[in-house]
């Protein structure tokens, strides 16, 4: 089973650095790491290249995202935020073996945040729960660790470039008419919380709730009413 691990960035030198660390100490290692950067401005290319990363151009998040699948090798895509955190040596292993057991075609995870705040944690399982009893009848999946075969990224023609919000969850909802979705349950993902501390805790849940009720009613987002930000500046900058 080899994997293609897609990791877009834009000035993530820091963050980066820790996923690839972590990625070369998984028990693990079928897989290859593609990151596709957006001109980053700090050392992010540099410590692509010194992990033994293959680096492309990327763009926008979607637009890295569909860039390093398009170069990738793997039959699996494993599309990773720069700043995730994986939460064990065995993460990659225990992922691809649910996988493999529950024949998922397409997969996100629990997230779980790298903080001690209490409202951060509640933040978190409120949205762990609400992704797992909407189950198949309406997918979610963070794209801070998304997984997806070769044949689902084909059929739907990748992540729509055109959507400014919850790109992930549109691409796993047109995934899951191609084939089995689920929520891997060996493991959660964990996230930095730094778009919590610059937005606001309570003004981007209430972004979150208002863009999903937008999304039920009228679809995907693809105006600039709702600001999405990519690394540390806003996505339409």
């Amino acid at each position: 089973m080899f994997v293609s691990v897609i990791i877009p960035t834009w000035n993530e030198e820091l963050h980066l650095e820790r996923l690839l660390k972590e990625l070369s100490e998984q028990s693990f290692q079928d897989f290859e790491v593609i990151v596709a950067d957006k001109h980053s401005e700090d050392r992010t290319p540099d410590v692509a290249k010194e992990y033994g990363a293959r680096l492309i151009k990327g763009g926008k998040v979607s637009f890295g995202r569909n860039a390093g699948a398009a170069a990738a090798h793997g039959k699996i895509f494993l599309f990773l935020d720069a700043d995730a955190i994986l939460p064990s040596k065995d993460f990659l292993k225990d992922v691809f073996d649910e996988v493999k057991t529950r024949r998922l075609d397409l997969a996100g995870t629990m997230v779980k945040p790298d903080s001690s705040n209490f409202f951060d944690k509640i933040l978190h399982w409120g949205y762990n729960e609400y992704i797992y009893l909407m189950g198949s009848l309406l997918p979610h999946a963070a794209g801070t660790c998304l997984i997806a075969k070769r044949f689902i990224h084909e059929s739907i023609g990748g992540f729509d470039e055109s959507i400014t919000l919850a790109e992930d969850h549109d691409y796993v909802r047109r995934g899951a008419q191609f084939g089995q979705f689920g929520i891997i349950k060996s493991h959660p993902i964990i996230t930095d919380v730094r778009r919590l501390e610059k937005e606001g805790r309570i003004m981007l849940t209430l972004k979150y709730i208002m863009a999903e009720f937008y999304i039920l009613i009228f679809g995907p987002i693809r105006g600039r009413f709702f600001k999405h930000e990519f690394g540390h500046k806003k996505e339409d900058e």
